[in-house]
């Protein structure tokens, strides 16, 4: 596929009205997030002179996060995103600068640190799951929705890069407290920026669109309002088997690269290349970029829990095959082809999820995808830590990749039959003339 045809299929959707700001404004909240972690690390080390302390608090700001997400989603979903996220992102700025303020000052307690990161983790704003149902209202064609959420998927990739370079440059000239209190201002800073935006502010009370005939988001107004009651008098989530196969391949995912991380240290450092680490890092975040931009550029023909499955299936293979590597460039190779796997991956388990539910509901759908992601990427680096010490690490890669592999056997369920109120599937027989839409 030539790049011509590339640039106008996501120039598309920046053109939709309100795209870019309201999108702009979600990216600015959430590279807080890419910042936080080396923040996070650096600040408590430096307060408590240890790496125990540092990861244990910074382990508990992110179980507190990731599984009190559906909770934060469901308010969104509940009040709307105008209502509830100033509260939320307010209350989250505070708690974040006071542990700025607190890792600013040698000997703090960790209790008291630990209190204050799991405090700040409960009230972490869901800008990501928010702005990915914005996109569903933004652009209802479910085909050109499929090159925004690849786009938000890339975009969110190079978050993840960005993120701790800044951190790098502010502690050159500033203490690791300033990089966490910069992540405070931040996610202030994106989140109101985001419930201000257009397509928040045109929200009724019960979060949905209630914009004027004519708007760029009243295109499905009218049937959102129609199914409105409907959707609040039977359960608000309902775990069908797209959205099952969405949260177990997403879960399958983060278990997957979770662990891949330390098994890259442990690889380069067998290699005597400590020093790759980075470059392997940097092949992977690469390779999701380019497949992420070529996946949403695509009228797949397919189903979207096919080809999920196969994109699963195809990271962990590949993951797999990395660690047959005999040389560091080589598994840097491997691991930049497995990166092209994972923005299209990660893509389609959030379409699903928006196909799944219904409009009182697609925030906290997308939560529990994301939640999948984190809880597995979690527990999978806790596993490997013990796993690498007593087998051989070739061993740990095909290990460490079977869980996306088996998650591709959740298309073999039911078909997918989208809820009342979601987002209509993709039409296969038209594939060809109209677009799809990604993360």
């Amino acid at each position: 596929m030539s790049s011509s045809s590339l640039a106008p299929s996501y120039a598309a959707v920046l053109r939709t009205r309100h795209a870019c700001r309201t999108s702009g404004a979600a990216l600015l909240g959430r590279l807080s997030y890419g910042m936080l972690s080396l923040a996070g690390v650096l600040a408590v080390k430096k307060a408590t002179n240890s790496y125990a302390a540092a990861g244990t608090v910074m382990a508990l700001f992110w179980l507190t996060s990731v599984f009190l997400s559906p909770t934060r989603a469901a308010l969104i979903d509940r009040h709307g995103a105008r209502h509830a996220l100033p509260p939320m992102a307010t209350a989250y700025a505070m708690l974040l600068a006071a542990l700025a303020s607190t890792t600013s000052r040698r000997g703090t307690s960790v209790v008291l640190l630990s209190v204050i990161a799991m405090a700040a983790g409960a009230t972490t704003p869901p800008l990501g799951p928010v702005m990915r149902t914005l996109w569903s209202r933004l652009v209802p064609d479910p085909r050109l929705r499929q090159r925004a959420y690849s786009l938000d998927a890339v975009a969110e990739e190079l978050l993840l890069v960005i993120g701790p370079l800044l951190v790098g440059l502010l502690i050159r000239v500033a203490v690791p407290s300033v990089a966490l209190a910069t992540c405070a201002a931040l996610v202030l800073v994106g989140s109101l920026a985001l419930a201000s935006s257009p397509p928040v502010r045109g929200e009724n009370r019960f979060g949905r669109p209630s914009a004027p005939a004519g708007d760029a988001i009243s295109s499905s107004a009218t049937s959102v309002s129609s199914s409105e009651t409907s959707a609040r008098r039977r359960p608000p989530l309902q775990l069908d088997p797209g959205l099952r196969q969405a949260i177990a391949v997403s879960s399958g995912m983060g278990m997957c690269l979770g662990a891949l991380d330390l098994l890259l240290v442990a690889f380069f450092d067998e290699h005597h290349r400590p020093g790759a680490v980075a470059w392997a890092l940097a092949a992977l975040s690469a390779g999701s970029a380019i497949g992420g931009l070529a996946y949403g550029a695509v009228p797949w023909r397919s189903s979207s829990r096919l080809r999920l499955s196969l994109l699963a299936a195809a990271l962990g293979l590949t993951l797999a095959a990395s660690g047959l590597s005999p040389h560091p460039y080589v598994l840097i190779a491997w691991v930049g082809v497995g990166g092209l796997f994972i923005a299209p991956s990660i893509s389609t388990a959030y379409l699903i999820a928006d196909e799944s539910a219904s409009p009182a509901a697609r925030t906290r759908a997308g939560a529990w995808v994301n939640t999948a992601f984190n809880a597995g990427s979690a527990g999978a680096a806790a596993a490997t830590g013990w796993l690498v010490d007593r087998i051989p690490l070739s061993l740990c890669f095909a290990l460490a990749a079977a869980p996306a592999v088996l998650s591709a056997a959740t298309v073999l369920g039911r078909p997918h039959r989208p809820v009342a109120g979601a987002s209509p599937p993709e039409d296969e027989g038209s594939a060809g003339t109209s677009r799809r839409a990604g993360r």
